[in-house]
Parts: structure tokens; C-alpha cells; sequence
């Protein structure tokens, strides 16, 4: 599940705010990382071992723990697992390896894991959460994220910056949606009214999704517009799709 602060050979745009955090995000993640990197190394993993580990893990807790309506033990699953992102992001760096395919590799597994944790949620909510709006609006967060992600890959594809910075981009998708979860898993240790927390997520989550696809649709329309009439800003871009 990349990140911008340990991605392997890729670029981010981020918004100012964004940019802060990343710089003390990956200063702090790689001080305590790098340690952990460097034994796996000498182990003789690889990179991309860890990050199909890592894909795994996230995949088994969101699919294991969700659909049950264990919230707080699969979010701490998935939690666990997705540092280990940060780690093959270290590696790679340590190794001096920034190759197309760790980036390729990165970018589709991101997407399997973000199938499976709001695949999850629709799982609940068609079964024992006995919800099917909220069971629509989980798939609808699964496939809008994907669709994001497309609209950013496929501008840059045919040659275009796509120089925008989305509402909620993947980062912001999972960081509300698991932290809604994880402390929505309260409510089987007694705390009322808390699980409430996971549907007001994922309509946040909604309908920010929403709103960047349409600043994406929007800026790929205008910087189309402005290649075709040959204006010096629209150049290609080669950022990472989230």
C-alpha cells in the first residue's frame, strides 16, 4: 500500500501541507525503518517480497476481519501490514534500486489492497451490518478510488501533467476509512453510539472521491485543451497515481 514517503520510483505533487508532512513523515519513518530494512537485506529479501507480503497481509485482515464486523483487530492487522510498504520503499532506497517494475509492482498491488478493505466493509454491510445503502456506498468508495487512480495514470499516459492535488486522494481515503473502523471496533468493548463512526467515513469518503474525480476530469480537459493549442505548461508528467 504506497505512500509518498517511501514509494519506489515514482513522484508526487502534494500540496504544501502535504509536502511538510511528507518531509518529517519520511525523515521520521526512516529513522526507524532503516534499521529493520538493513536486516531484511542482509536476510537476503527482497524488496519486492516484502511488498507482495505486505499486500498479503492487508489483503487477509480486511477480507477475514471486515465481512465478521471485527473492526478494531482488522484495522491493527492492516496497520501492521502497511508499514511494511515503508519498508521495501527503505530497502529499495538502501539497495539503490528505483526500477520500473518496483514502481509498477507498487502501484497495482496498492490497488488489490484498497479492493479489499472497502471490498470488506460491502461485505458487512450485505451480511450481518444488514445495510445495503451503506453496502452501496462501500463499493461505490472500492470503485471510485480505482477510477481516481485511472483518470491520473491515463492522463499522464497520453502525455499530460495532470498537475492537480484531489480532495481525497489515497492516503486521505484510507487513513479516514481505517481509523473510522478501527475505533468504530470499540463498540463490541462496550462503547455505545461509536460505531457510527465507519458510515459517516465512508460517506466522507464518497463524496470526496467524488469531488477529486471531477477536479482530475476537469484539469485533463484544460490541459488537453491547452496541448492541442500548443501552450508551453502542458508537458508530460510522470507523477504517481493515487
Amino acid at each position: 500500500m504506497g505512500q509518498p514517503v517511501a514509494s519506489r520510483g515514482r513522484a508526487a505533487t502534494p500540496t504544501v501541507g502535504k509536502a511538510m508532512l511528507n518531509k518529517y513523515a519520511r525523515a521520521f519513518f526512516t529513522r526507524v525503518l532503516t534499521p529493520f530494512a538493513a536486516y531484511l537485506i542482509r536476510r537476503g529479501v527482497s524488496p519486492d517480497t516484502v511488498t507482495l507480503i505486505g499486500t498479503a497481509g492487508v489483503v487477509a485482515g480486511a477480507l477475514v476481519f471486515f465481512p465478521r464486523g471485527e473492526f478494531f483487530w482488522g484495522t491493527i492487522v492492516i496497520t501492521l501490514f502497511v508499514f511494511s510498504d515503508l519498508v521495501d520503499g527503505n530497502m529499495a532506497r538502501q539497495l539503490g534500486r528505483s526500477s520500473r517494475w518496483g514502481a509498477f509492482l507498487d502501484s497495482t498491488l496498492d490497488r488489490v489492497a484498497d479492493s479489499a478493505v472497502f471490498g470488506g466493509f460491502a461485505l458487512w454491510y450485505a451480511g450481518n451490518g444488514d445495510n445495503n445503502v451503506l453496502c452501496a456506498v462501500s463499493i461505490f468508495c472500492l470503485a471510485s478510488g480505482q477510477v481516481v487512480s485511472y483518470t491520473k495514470a491515463r492522463g499522464e499516459a497520453i502525455g499530460l501533467p495532470v498537475a492537480v492535488n484531489g480532495l481525497v486522494e489515497r492516503a486521505e481515503r484510507l487513513v479516514i476509512s481505517l481509523v473510522a473502523a478501527g475505533l468504530a471496533g470499540f463498540h463490541k468493548f462496550g462503547v455505545p453510539g461509536i460505531q457510527w463512526l465507519l458510515p459517516i467515513a465512508l460517506w466522507i469518503v464518497a463524496v470526496g472521491s467524488l469531488i477529486t474525480l471531477v477536479q482530475r476530469v476537469v484539469t485533463v480537459r484544460r490541459e488537453s485543451a491547452e496541448a492541442e493549442a500548443g501552450h508551453p505548461n502542458a508537458s508530460q508528467g510522470s507523477g504517481a497515481a493515487k
